[in-house]
This record gives C-alpha cells, structure tokens and sequence, in this order.
C-alpha cells in the first residue's frame, strides 16, 4: 500500500518496526540529499552532468585515471563538510536500541559511520569514497596523499608508492567486479531479516537493488521509502513517497 499522507507514513513505519525482530536497512543516494550532498540520477544529478568513467577505460587510459581524479576532488568539498542527516541519525538511534541488525548501503560518502554506526555494521557495496587503494597490491591511500601529488604534477594522478600499481577511490565504478565480502554479508543479513527498509534508492542498479525483492521474498515484510517510484512498488508491504528526513525523525529521540 501506499502510505495516503506522512503522518499516515510514520505510524504505520513505527508500528512495523515495533513489531520487528531483525530490521535491516538499504540506503541510497536519497538519503544523504538531506546533508547536501546531491544524488546522481536526479535532473541536475551528478550523472547529468558528467558521463561515469568505465572501470576498463580508467585501468587502460592515464588520461582516464587523471581526469576520474579531477572529478573526484571537484566534488570532494561537498563530501568533506557533509554532516549525516536526520535519516542516518534515526538509523543511528534504531541500532543503538537494538531495532536494527545492518545498513546495506549503495552510498559511499561515510555518513552511516559518521552518525555513529560501527563501521562493521555497514555493508558498502560500492566502495568508500573517503579514501583511496592500489589495484594492484591493494595499499590504502588517504586522500590527502593523492592530492598532494596530483597538485604537485599539476593533475596528473599518482601510482602506488610501492608498486606501482593505478591509485582508484575505493569505491566501485562500473564494470568493476562487485566486492565479494560485502555482498556475502548483505545476502546474510538480507535473509535474516523481517523487515526490510529501502531508503532513497531508485532500486535500478543491480545487483544491489536486488536485495529487497530477495528479502521479500525470503518472508521479510519489506517497506520502500522514497520520493520517486520505484520498479520494486508494487511488491512492497508499504511505500513512503515523502521526504526521508521528516519520516524517520520520529525515531531520533526513541
């Protein structure tokens, strides 16, 4: 069903969660709008403006390499002063109480970590855009290091310091193989739980979108909480299309 108006939307949210025993949430670029920092599929969205860069055209061309990193720290003051919203915070507090098993998140601006959930309880399964790694011997990098050298060679992204090897945000662009541990720990967590929350995610990019119906699936009740429809609507047990922030502050003083 689709929720009629918000307050209809947070009492029956509350009430499904009272009732839970293991809820866990999937995020999405909807719900770090909120702490400024823009999404991506939306008019004026990120990918609106520039074409995303293939994993095989950023691992064969220098050229790619040096302009991802151009784009990377572009955007990087938007990512650098974001504070989590209140959807993060409410998650926060959801966990705290012992409501919430694990974020399954698509995001990667570090906001669930920042709003105080342990890092082990959030499942990236695009990476993190906060720091950087080797493909090749898998050496972290903070970003500070990758900047440094590429203002220094006036834009030219830096190799490994031991190896060699291509310095990549750690996060996953596409064509890059999924990372096999986050999704392992996704689909355990997805069939352990009996709610399931998907959070500002337009539910498009596989394999990851895939997480919800599976949860469904599998028995969980699954509720889908996003401003615009989603292809996943018509199997969800509610759908919230209001604003995620005014929704889940109903849980921040819980």
């Amino acid at each position: 069903m689709i929720a009629p108006d918000r307050k209809s939307a947070s009492d029956l949210l509350q009430a499904m969660v009272e009732e839970s025993r293991r809820m866990v949430a999937f995020t999405g670029a909807g719900i770090s709008t909120e702490s400024g920092i823009p999404d991506f599929r939306s008019p004026g969205g990120l990918w609106t403006k520039n074409r995303p860069i293939e994993f095989s055209d950023f691992i064969r061309s220098k050229e790619m390499r040096d302009e991802a990193w151009r784009r990377k720290f572009a955007m990087e003051d938007s990512f650098r002063n974001a504070k989590p919203g209140r959807g993060h915070r409410a998650l926060a507090s959801l966990l705290q109480r012992g409501k919430l098993s694990a974020v399954i998140t698509q995001n990667i601006d570090n906001l669930h970590q920042v709003s105080g959930i342990p890092s082990n309880r959030v499942i990236e399964l695009h990476g993190n855009g906060s720091y950087a790694t080797c493909l090749d011997c898998g050496n972290r990098y903070e970003l500070e290091w990758v900047k440094e050298r590429f203002d220094k060679s006036n834009g030219s992204a830096p190799d490994c310091a031991d190896c060699a090897g291509p310095v990549k945000s750690a996060t996953i662009s596409f064509g890059q193989a999924m990372p096999e541990e986050p999704m392992r720990l996704a689909e355990i967590e997805t069939l352990a739980a009996d709610l399931f929350i998907s959070i500002g995610s337009s539910l498009v990019v596989w394999p990851a979108a895939g997480f919800p119906l599976r949860a469904k699936r599998n028995g969980a009740k699954l509720v889908i909480l996003n401003r615009e429809p989603t292809d996943l609507d018509d199997a969800a047990d509610l759908v919230i299309r209001e604003d995620i922030g005014d929704v889940l502050e109903v849980f921040l003083d819980s």
